[in-house]
């Protein structure tokens, strides 16, 4: 893989900050080391001294005062060790990627730590993308990523997608603009990557089967883009065996994965997890250093803590507890929908995440019945024009999610929606 030709001018130029060389050499170096040459704030100044925290099973982890001063602490840019080295473990039981161990290539797989997956993402965006850049998304696609993409300047090409994910003969056909040999000339700006979310995607709730992934990837390779696999639900998937990922077919180094513990330990925690080519990952951590500098040391230990204490078989468990949630909570919704819904909308059964995508019949446009009559029935839901490139454009859709509200509550507001849409017809 020849990554230079995917880095922006902007991430070529950062270089490693030697504050930050300087600190995270500290953290390193036996305490006999008598250090006068870091910034770090004396941690006895502190005022917090110890921790407790509870888990729902009645354990606690606890932080005790010298964990406390590493917890207040600055800490290294791509992440704390002991996290690290759990997460790629994890990542080789899971994914089992080919690139996870190949020493001697830069295509080796690493990992970072960033402030939730949205800042992983982001850093990864401005990595890659130049003004006038071709990039391709799968489509309709979360509105944040989009107000991520839009300022870089770039030209989002959106490909279709139906319930089983972006469809291959759609990406195909895009595609069939350029020749494979034209990733070689700058000149012919052939897409750089791919952004997807396969697992439950937001806002629509549909996976990509392992068939179309496998498509995908070929494409990827003869046309040489990266695929982005942002992944938040990979752990809400309502089925298994869970749906192998991109990640576990890269043999060639060009996927770039995002992990966040946010639907499944907290997040308010704004912890995620990016794996990809180690050169690819290491100008991420660049950017970090220069932004945040690291995500948060308490949070990363309290998180560290836990799973280290769980050890695999328990964090699977606890995954499979919040899975089943979700699973009733998409049954309820389903109840609802048929319930109310029947002749006055279409929908698919989400395989994996926590929305449903509902086309209203007979409507053009569903964004003033979103957006006026239905909160004045005090229903929020989301409008369908706001996943799409062109958010001016009609659509007859809306995304309705399952995470919070009751099956009593997704009852009524299901009966007010169809009470909405008979007297919109």
């Amino acid at each position: 893989m020849n990554y230079a030709r995917f880095i922006t001018a902007k991430s070529a130029a950062r270089r490693p900050s030697p504050i930050r060389i300087l600190t995270e050499l500290t953290l390193r170096s036996p305490k006999s080391v008598i250090s006068l040459a870091s910034g770090s704030p004396n941690p006895n100044m502190f005022p917090f001294k110890t921790a407790v925290i509870t888990t729902n099973d009645g354990k606690v982890i606890q932080f005790d005062e010298e964990i406390m001063k590493k917890a207040l602490q600055y800490s290294q840019s791509a992440g704390i060790p002991e996290l690290l080295s759990w997460l790629k473990e994890l990542q080789l039981r899971l994914h089992n990627p080919p690139t996870l161990h190949c020493p001697s290539s830069q295509e080796e797989m690493d990992i970072c730590i960033t402030t939730g997956s949205q800042d992983g993402l982001f850093k990864v965006f401005e990595m890659l993308t130049n003004s006038g850049d071709n990039v391709l998304l799968s489509e309709p696609v979360y509105s944040g990523i989009l107000e991520a993409l839009q300022p870089l300047g770039c030209n989002i090409i959106g490909v279709p997608c139906d319930e089983d994910g972006i469809m291959p003969e759609s990406l195909k056909a895009i595609l069939s603009k350029w020749r494979p040999e034209d990733s070689k000339n700058p000149k012919k700006n052939t897409p750089k990557f791919l952004y997807t979310v396969p697992n439950g995607n937001n806002p629509t709730g549909n996976s990509l089967t392992i068939n179309r992934k496998k498509e995908i990837y070929e494409l990827a390779r003869k046309y040489d883009f990266l695929i982005l696999e942002d992944d938040p639900y990979y752990f809400l998937q309502f089925n298994k065996p869970w749906t192998p990922s991109f990640l576990s077919m890269d043999s060639d180094g060009r996927v770039i994965r995002s992990d966040s513990f946010s639907k499944v330990l907290s997040a308010g925690l704004r912890t995620g997890f990016i794996s990809g080519p180690k050169p690819l990952i290491e100008r991420v951590v660049l950017h970090t250093q220069v932004t945040t500098m690291h995500a948060s040391t308490f949070t990363q230990l309290m998180i560290s803590h836990l799973l280290h204490q769980w050890g695999q078989e328990g964090f699977l468990a606890h995954i499979d507890r919040v899975a089943d949630y979700y699973r009733k909570q998409k049954d309820a919704i389903l109840a609802a929908a048929d319930k109310w819904l029947g002749g006055l909308a279409e929908w698919h059964v989400p395989t994996a995440g926590m929305f449903i995508w509902i086309k209203i019949k007979g409507i053009n446009d569903a964004k003033k019945l979103i957006e006026e009559k239905a909160i004045k029935k005090e229903i929020l839901m989301v409008p369908g024009n706001a996943f799409y490139i062109d958010n001016s454009a009609p659509s007859p859709y809306c995304r309705a999610s399952f995470s919070l509200a009751s099956p009593e509550q997704m009852d009524i507001a299901f009966q007010r929606l169809a009470q909405l849409i008979k007297e919109s017809l």
